[in-house]
C-alpha cells in the first residue's frame, strides 16, 4: 500500500508534470471505483490542473472547470449528465490507491477506448480510470487483485469525503509536536502499532512505515501506548520525524514506476522477514495475521523475546 513517502512523492510529480495542462478525456473503467455521481467526471473536460495535494494517504488533483460547457475534442467516460461546473472554485478529483492500486503516468496516453483489464508491466491490472492532457500526457489508475477498494471521488472540496473529514494529525507537519503526540498516546491505551497506523489519529502512517518506525524507536509494536514515558515519546516522535523524512526524500523526484521499488530497498525490517537487522545483525522476524503480517528485531525492539502470538503476547517493551 503507499503510504505517506510514496503519495507526497506522486502528488510532487503530478503537481509538475500535470499543472497548467487542460484535461482532454477523463474515461471511466470501473464503475465501482468511483463513489461520487455529482459532478459527473464530465466536469473535469475541459478545466485546467491547478496543482496537486496530499491529505494523508489520499491524493488530491485539484481542476479549474472550464466556463463553457467540456471543451472541443473532449471525451466523457463518467456517465451521463450534464457537464457541469464549480463555480465555487476548483474541483477535486481525490483517490486513495488502497493496497492494490496505483498511478501509471505516461507521456503518451493511449486514446482507444477504455477497457477493465491492462497487463501494462507485467502485472495484471484492472484500469479504473484514465485522464488523458492536452500535450498527450496523462495518467492511469489501476488497481491489481481482488479486493477492490480503490476510491475515487469528484467533489467540489475535499473535506466532503468523509475519511479525509476525520484525518488526524500530519506527523510531518507542525502540529504534531511532542506534547500532541504524547496526548495522543495518553487518550486510550492501546498497542502502539495500532495507533500508529489509525488514520484518524495520525494521517498517513501505515503497516509499512510503522514497523520502520517502531524499529527505529526501538519500541515493541505490542507494547502499550501508556507504558510511554517522556524519553520514550521523545524517541517515538524523533522515529516519526526521521524515518519519513528520509522516505520522503528518497522518494521524492522519482517517477511514478521507480516509487514501489524505491520503496521496499529503503526497509530495514518490513518486509525482510529472515534477513538479518542492519543495526544488530539478529534475524527480522514476524508475526502474522489474517490480511497483513508486522516484521521487527526481537534484540532491538524487544530485548531479545520473540512474539510469538499476537493474541496471547503480554509483551510491552
Amino acid at each position: 500500500m503507499p503510504e505517506l513517502p510514496e503519495v507526497e512523492a506522486l502528488v510532487r510529480f503530478l503537481d509538475e508534470r500535470a499543472t497548467g495542462r487542460v484535461v482532454v478525456a477523463a474515461d471511466l473503467a470501473s464503475i465501482v471505483a468511483l463513489k461520487t455521481f455529482s459532478p459527473p467526471l464530465s466536469a473535469l473536460v475541459g478545466g485546467t490542473v491547478t496543482g496537486a495535494s496530499r491529505h494523508g494517504k489520499w491524493l488530491d488533483l485539484a481542476v479549474r472547470p472550464a466556463t463553457a460547457g467540456a471543451g472541443a475534442g473532449g471525451t466523457v467516460g463518467g456517465g451521463a449528465g450534464a457537464t457541469g461546473t464549480a463555480p465555487d472554485g476548483d474541483l477535486h478529483l481525490v483517490f486513495h490507491l488502497a493496497r492494490a492500486g496505483w498511478l501509471r503516468w505516461s507521456e503518451d496516453a493511449p486514446t482507444t477506448p477504455v477497457r477493465p483489464t491492462s497487463s501494462r508491466g507485467g502485472v495484471r491490472a484492472v484500469l479504473a480510470l484514465r485522464v488523458r492532457l492536452d500535450d498527450g500526457s496523462g495518467f492511469d489508475l489501476t488497481e491489481a487483485g481482488t479486493r477492490k477498494r480503490l476510491a475515487i471521488h469528484l467533489v467540489h472540496d475535499p473535506a466532503e469525503v468523509p475519511a479525509i473529514a476525520t484525518l488526524g494529525v500530519e506527523p510531518l507537519g507542525p502540529e504534531l509536536t511532542r506534547e500532541r503526540l504524547a496526548e495522543l498516546l495518553a487518550a486510550r491505551n492501546q498497542q502502539i502499532k495500532g495507533l500508529l497506523r489509525d488514520q484518524r489519529l495520525i494521517a498517513g502512517i501505515g503497516n509499512a512505515y510503522s514497523d520502520e518506525i517502531l524499529h527505529a524507536a526501538r519500541t515493541s509494536p505490542f507494547r502499550l501506548t501508556r507504558s510511554l514515558d517522556a524519553d520514550d515519546v521523545a524517541h517515538l516522535h524523533d522515529a516519526i520525524r526521521d524515518v519519513l523524512s528520509e522516505a520522503v526524500a528518497t522518494s521524492s523526484g522519482r517517477p511514478a514506476a521507480e516509487l514501489k521499488d524505491a520503496k521496499r530497498r529503503g526497509m530495514r525490517v518490513h518486509g525482510r522477514t529472515g534477513e538479518a537487522c542492519p543495526v544488530c545483525g539478529d534475524v527480522v522476524r514476524e508475526v502474522s495475521f489474517a490480511d497483513r503480517s508486522l516484521q521487527y528485531c526481537a534484540t532491538c525492539q524487544t530485548g531479545g523475546q520473540v512474539l510469538a502470538d499476537r493474541r496471547m503476547s503480554k509483551l510491552l517493551k
